[in-house]
């Protein structure tokens, strides 16, 4: 795999069009950062952000978009490309969502269970689609991390080598929101088995952790999303921006 560019990525999670962050994605155990995402989203991009990452949880739990306004005024305050993932489960959902402004779009249960879908979307949308692959103990997990399939991460991966997907958001879910640091060697595995650029996320909780992220660019590890972390201060965003460039 050869090098990419490395990009930390700020995420907003969107909850009853607030800006929330969940702990193992669990909707009951969530932290409200506030009912203005475009703000936040705002505020991201002035301390240096260059892409930002968006999840519909309320969409990704009843399989369409529910947070369309949100995503509307987020994509209208920004000048960086925004990549939103959730409930996204077929093509005409996909065009509705990159109408709004939404620069890629993330795919993740439906592509467990509609891998067509991808290469479909890949080719009306070149450049724009990206896949969301959660997993625990390395095996995949679906429908808002609700279940874990017998599929493995690297096996997943492998069925969109050449469908033209942009990056692969690579989750461990037993890390997110948990601010344990990101499981950068499964990452790194992962990255190392496909030749589709790799995002890690969940768990990113420190400056080490993003150094270590950033240290892994030569293996194809594109970027880091980080989402409580920086909500809560363990991660200085404007400094590591500034780190980073």
């Amino acid at each position: 795999m050869e090098s990419v560019k490395f990009e930390l990525i700020p995420a907003i999670d969107l909850k009853g069009g607030h800006c929330v962050r969940l702990k193992q994605g669990r909707m009951d155990d969530a932290t409200d950062y506030g009912d203005d995402p475009a703000a936040m989203a705002e505020k991201w991009q002035s301390m240096g952000a260059t892409r930002l990452h968006v999840v519909d949880l309320d969409g990704a739990f009843a399989g369409k978009p529910a947070n369309r306004p949100a995503i509307a005024a987020i994509c209208e305050r920004l000048t960086i490309p925004v990549q939103l993932g959730g409930g996204l489960r077929d093509l005409s959902m996909i065009e509705g969502i990159l109408n709004l402004g939404v620069d890629r779009v993330i795919l993740g249960s439906a592509a467990v269970s509609n891998p067509q879908l991808v290469t479909d979307a890949c080719n009306m949308f070149p450049g724009r689609i990206c896949v969301g692959i959660d997993a625990k103990g390395g095996m995949v997990a679906v429908h808002g991390w609700d279940d874990v399939t017998n599929v493995t991460a690297i096996d997943l991966a492998r069925k969109f080598e050449d469908a033209g997907v942009s990056a692969i958001i690579y989750t461990d879910i037993s890390r997110d929101g948990m601010m344990t640091g990101p499981n950068i060697e499964e990452t790194v595995n992962l990255a190392n088995s496909i030749a589709i650029p790799v995002i890690v996320s969940g768990g990113v909780s420190s400056m080490e952790d993003v150094r270590a992220c950033a240290t892994h660019a030569k293996n194809g590890i594109c970027g880091a999303i980080t989402g409580r972390a920086i909500y809560e201060g363990s991660i200085d965003f404007a400094q590591a921006m500034r780190e980073l460039t």
